[in-house]
């Protein structure tokens, strides 16, 4: 796999900003890989490899080598060497990890291990931060979290086979139903929600189906059904359209607002393969 030269200079404007937080690889200089979003370390692998630059390219396997470097004994991820660790730092590691084709390393063993220990009563995953307050919403897992879970969990040997992913699957299918903003983060599916955005970066329609088509669990279940009838209602001439973009990346060729993107959809198309199964 490789860049497609129409969005070489994406590419290249992604690796220009590797020393833009403050280090190499776009790190802090106090070693924050989560800091500067969307070019974060954890936020340009995943758009690297999103536009198609292969696993074993330098400036990847030195991301790669930079995230492995904050993993923990436990399998838990500390991306910020003097902030708390909280499970979606573990989640969204792994997730860039699995995105970068480290899926089958060994040492995600032990994170994927923990992650299924972590999980929460109702099927899904929550960190311990209140910022909004607590109320009875905040008793409820993160739905993001929960998301970026099953995607990292889809490049795994649990896939399908896991019956806590099931649990995760069926926790998010019911926040299609109650829809209101749940967990201590206050994770809603509202307006901006049901605006189509790429590439993924929060819970959003695009990314809830593109997730939940990998489980066989949620394929014909009637919510799913709905979130994709949503989903397909937006194709352009079967493309997928961006209507919602990172300002950051208002500039980009491969996925600018209002217009459609070829590598969005490309991973429709895969939620349809998914379906065909």
């Amino acid at each position: 796999m490789a860049i497609p030269e129409r969005y070489r200079s994406d590419a290249d404007a992604i690796l220009s900003r590797r020393h833009d937080n403050g280090a190499d690889l776009w790190a802090t200089k106090d070693g924050k890989l989560n800091v500067g979003s969307p070019f974060s370390t954890l936020g340009s692998a995943m758009l690297l490899a999103e536009l198609g630059m292969p696993p074993d390219d330098p400036a990847l396997r030195g991301a790669a080598d930079l995230i492995f470097s904050a993993q923990r004994g436990d399998g838990r991820f500390r991306l910020s060497p003097a902030g708390a660790i909280y499970p979606c730092h573990t989640i969204n590691a792994a997730n860039a990890l699995c995105r970068l084709g480290y899926a089958a390393d060994g040492r995600l063993e032990k994170t994927f291990a923990h992650l299924l220990e972590i999980q929460y009563p109702d099927g899904g995953w929550r960190c311990n931060k209140f910022s909004f307050g607590r109320g009875p919403e905040t008793e409820f897992s993160n739905p993001g979290p929960t998301l970026n879970a099953l995607d990292a969990f889809r490049f795994t040997r649990f896939l399908n086979v896991e019956p806590a992913l099931d649990r995760a699957v069926e926790f998010l299918l019911n926040h299609w139903t109650i829809r209101r903003p749940i967990g201590p983060c206050h994770y809603g599916i509202g307006t901006l929600f049901m605006r189509t955005e790429y590439p993924f970066g929060n819970y959003n329609l695009f990314p809830y189906v593109y997730a939940l088509s990998f489980y066989r669990s949620a394929r014909r279940d009637p919510r799913f059904l709905e979130a994709l009838a949503a989903l397909e209602s937006k194709l352009s001439d079967g493309g997928i359209v961006a209507e919602r973009v990172n300002p950051k990346l208002a500039k980009f060729a491969f996925c600018k607002k209002g217009e459609p993107s070829e590598p969005a959809t490309g991973r429709y198309l895969e939620i349809r393969r998914n379906l065909a199964e």
